[in-house]
C-alpha cells in the first residue's frame, strides 16, 4: 500500500498532486458536510448500510481511531477509500544526519517534545551547498535558529514579540553566537528588507499566511534554499484560500478556510480531564442545537459562541436559558432536561463516528495544499523535495518542504 516510501521530487510533485486533486474532487460530498452541524448528511442516503453502521456505534469506538481512521473496518465504500488515501498520502522520510553532541545550553527553557521536533527537523537540512546565513523565520526566541548556528555560521532571526526577541538575544549572546534577533512583523510591507539571496530561510510550524508569506518573499528575493514545515493553513486573512502554484489555481477544487480546517483535525493527546471537558461541552453544544431548533422552528443549525468553562459547572437547564438568552432566543419552556442531555451525548458518539469518514481525506487535504507550496517554489527555479522529518507522534505536522536554488 505504500509503494512510495521516498520523499517527492520532480515531476513527482505535480503527479501526485493531480492525483490527489482528482481524489479530493470526486468525493468532495464525502468530506465537506459538517457533522457537527447537520443533523443528516447528505451522503447518507447514497451510502445507507455504511450511515447505519457508524450511527450504532459509541463515543469510545470512535476516540479509539481518530486518529487512525483508515484502520477501521466498515461497510463499503470505506475500506477502498481509506486504500486510496492512504496510498496517495504515503511520502517517505527525508534523510537525516547525525547532529553530534550538542551543548546542553541550546536545549535549555525548551519543553521536551518540542525540541525533539527541532532536533529532527535540523538533522533533515541536507542541502547539496552548505548555508552562508541562517533565517529564522517566526523564531519565538530562536531555539532552532541557535541550533543551526552553533557552528559559527551566521543568523537572522525574525519575531513578531519583542519579549521573545530580548530572550532569544541574550541566550545567543551567553552561546556567543553570531546572532541577530530581529523584531519584525513578517506580514507588515518591510519585511522583504531582511531577506537575502545568500539567505538559507527556515520555518518550524509557522502558521497559515506566516509561511506562505515567507514563500513569496524568498522566492522574490532569490534566497538560496527554504526548509519549511509549515501548520494551520487555516490562519488566513480572507474566506477563501488563495492557491499559489499554477496547477492549483487550475483545479476545480475551490477551498474555504472551514475545509482548510480539515488538514490539522487530529485531537492532540490531551489528559482525561481535558477529554471529559471537550466532551461535555459538545455534548451540551449538540443538545442544545436541538433546543434551538425548536425554539426557531427553523431545522437549521446556529452558530454559538465559546463560552467559559465554568458554564458547564451549571445545571443543564440553566445552562440552556443562558445561551438562549444570549442568542436572542425565546426563553425555553419547561421540559425533560435529562432526556435532551442524553440526546445530546448520543448525537455526540454519532458525530464523531461520522467524522471517520472526514479523517479519510485529512492527510490527502494536508499534502495537497503542501504539494501547492512546492509546486509554488518550484515554478520559481528551486530544486523541491517533500518529506517527513519526525514520526507523526512526536507532531502530526511532520511533513517538511526543502528548496534549493543552484
Amino acid at each position: 500500500m505504500h509503494a512510495n516510501d521516498t520523499p517527492l521530487t520532480g515531476p513527482d510533485l505535480l503527479q501526485r498532486f493531480q492525483a490527489l486533486d482528482g481524489f479530493l474532487l470526486e468525493h468532495r460530498a464525502l468530506w465537506r458536510p459538517k457533522p457537527f452541524t447537520q443533523r443528516e448528511l447528505p451522503w447518507e442516503r447514497d451510502h445507507p448500510e455504511l450511515a447505519a453502521w457508524l450511527r450504532k456505534r459509541s463515543l469510545e469506538d470512535a476516540d479509539a481511531l481518530h486518529n487512525t481512521p483508515e484502520r477501521l473496518d466498515a461497510p463499503a465504500p470505506f475500506p477502498a477509500l481509506a486504500a486510496t488515501a492512504a496510498q496517495l498520502s504515503a511520502v517517505g522520510e527525508l534523510s537525516a544526519t547525525p547532529l553530534g553532541k550538542l551543548p546542553n545550553p541550546l536545549s535549555v527553557d525548551v519543553p521536551g517534545r518540542k525540541w525533539q521536533q527541532i532536533e529532527a527537523f535540523a538533522s533533515r537540512l541536507n542541502f547539496a551547498q552548505p548555508a552562508r546565513q541562517w533565517l529564522d523565520w517566526c523564531a519565538g526566541k530562536g531555539h532552532l535558529g541557535r541550533l543551526l548556528a552553533r557552528d559559527g555560521t551566521p543568523l537572522l532571526s525574525l519575531e513578531f514579540d519583542a519579549a521573545l526577541v530580548d530572550d532569544g538575544q541574550r541566550m545567543s549572546d551567553r552561546l556567543r553566537l553570531h546572532a541577530q534577533h530581529r523584531q519584525q512583523d513578517v506580514l507588515a510591507p518591510d519585511a522583504s528588507e531582511h531577506l537575502q539571496a545568500e539567505h538559507s530561510a527556515v520555518a518550524l510550524h509557522a502558521c497559515g499566511d506566516l509561511h506562505v508569506r515567507l514563500l513569496h518573499l524568498a522566492s522574490e528575493r532569490g534566497c538560496r534554499q527554504l526548509a519549511v514545515a509549515p501548520c494551520c493553513y487555516n490562519r488566513i486573512d480572507r474566506d477563501d484560500y488563495r492557491a499559489l502554484s499554477s496547477a492549483a489555481q487550475g483545479s476545480g477544487l475551490r477551498l474555504s478556510r472551514d475545509d482548510l480546517r480539515l488538514a490539522q483535525a487530529e485531537t492532540v493527546t490531551a489528559g482525561a480531564r481535558v477529554r471529559r471537558q471537550r466532551d461535555n461541552s459538545m455534548a451540551r453544544r449538540l443538545a442544545f442545537d436541538l433546543l434551538q431548533r425548536d425554539l426557531r422552528g427553523i431545522d437549521d443549525y446556529l452558530a454559538v459562541p465559546s463560552v467559559s468553562p465554568v458554564w458547564l459547572d451549571k445545571p443543564f437547564a440553566d445552562y440552556c436559558r443562558d445561551l438562549a438568552a444570549l442568542k436572542g432566543l425565546p426563553a425555553p419552556a419547561e421540559r425533560d432536561w435529562q432526556a435532551l442531555e442524553a440526546q445530546g451525548w448520543r448525537r455526540l458518539a454519532v458525530v464523531r463516528n461520522q467524522e471517520l469518514v472526514r479523517g479519510l481525506f485529512r492527510r490527502p487535504m494536508e499534502l495537497w495544499l503542501l504539494l501547492d507550496r512546492a509546486l509554488f517554489l518550484q515554478e520559481r527555479g528551486y530544486e523541491v523535495t517533500l518529506g517527513s522529518f519526525c514520526s507523526p507522534n512526536m507532531t502530526p505536522r511532520n511533513l517538511l518542504l526543502l528548496a534549493e536554488r543552484f
